[in-house]
């Protein structure tokens, strides 16, 4: 990947849609997404995960805490703290969660659909790269937990979609950029399959300051993995800065703990929307 062959989001180059145009329309886009998705799972032939929880897992796969309160503006507060009240609930939805072999998992079918008569408050939702109350925000968090996790497994990850938007600096940042996903009820997913003979399982909890994840298996894995970034970059062009990576995985004999193979999981560009400090800006 080189500064000349930057591609930037679809979205953002290619007109604007009909429903930026007109957005009056946009709650009928959305009806018409999720009764697609609906069609989609009845008529497929997959077999959804559910929660067992006492399923036996003796052996960590990958565990990871990520911080719940983040220091941004006063204004925003409010919105973390609600977060959290929703992380709770779809936090104990997922923890027991067992992916037995040839069972796909759904964040959006075990978590549902989060409203306000199930519990649910406003919270963080990221809108074209601003913070902006949702009933159910926040739930991205547990998505990019569970991703995290999933990606340092032999999980098949199957749809996964990424921001379009870079919000916030990366003070206090303990995951590479980019690995993160976005979530909306019910067309917007992440979905992974078990094409092993283990059975995964998922632990999920609201701690103190973290939100606390674990995936484990009934079987010792013989393989691990470490995900990085790489080709770290900050681009200006026509006016707008753009940050792109590329995120890789090593994959490591637990046996010898060599590194026997290495895979590109995903590239990444997004719209960098605060004003960049302490990075050379390229541009192009």
């Amino acid at each position: 990947m080189t500064t000349t062959d930057l591609v930037l989001p679809a979205q953002l180059t290619a007109p604007p849609r009909l429903t930026q145009r007109h957005p009056w329309l946009h709650p009928v886009a959305v009806r018409a997404y999720r009764m697609r998705r609906r069609w989609a799972w009845l008529t497929s032939d997959a077999r959804w995960a559910v929660r067992r929880p006492d399923t036996p897992a003796p052996y960590r796969i990958k565990q990871h805490g990520s911080l719940l309160m983040r220091q941004l503006g006063a204004s925003e507060m409010w919105l973390q703290q609600n977060k959290v009240t929703n992380l709770r609930l779809a936090s104990a939805c997922v923890d027991g969660v067992a992916i037995r072999p040839g069972e796909t998992f759904s964040f959006n079918r075990v978590v549902g659909n989060c409203t306000r008569r199930r519990g649910f408050v406003p919270g963080m939702r990221l809108s074209n790269g601003a913070a902006r109350p949702g009933i159910g925000g926040g739930l991205c968090q547990l998505a990019n937990l569970l991703a995290w996790m999933f990606m340092h497994s032999d999980l098949t990850i199957v749809e996964r979609s990424e921001h379009s938007f870079d919000p916030f600096p990366d003070n206090g940042r303990v995951l590479p950029w980019g690995v993160g996903c976005s979530i909306a009820y019910n067309y917007v997913d992440l979905v992974v399959r078990n094409d092993t003979d283990a059975t995964f399982t998922l632990s999920v909890a609201v701690g103190e300051r973290y939100l606390e994840g674990e995936l484990r298996s009934d079987r010792e894995p013989a393989r691990s993995f470490s995900v990085h970034a790489r080709n770290e970059e900050f681009l200006r062009h026509e006016g707008r800065v753009f940050r792109r990576n590329q995120i890789w995985r090593d994959v490591i004999d637990r046996r010898t703990g060599n590194r026997v193979d290495e895979e590109l999981m995903m590239e990444n560009c997004a719209l960098v929307v605060y004003e960049p400090t302490g990075v050379e800006v390229i541009d192009v």
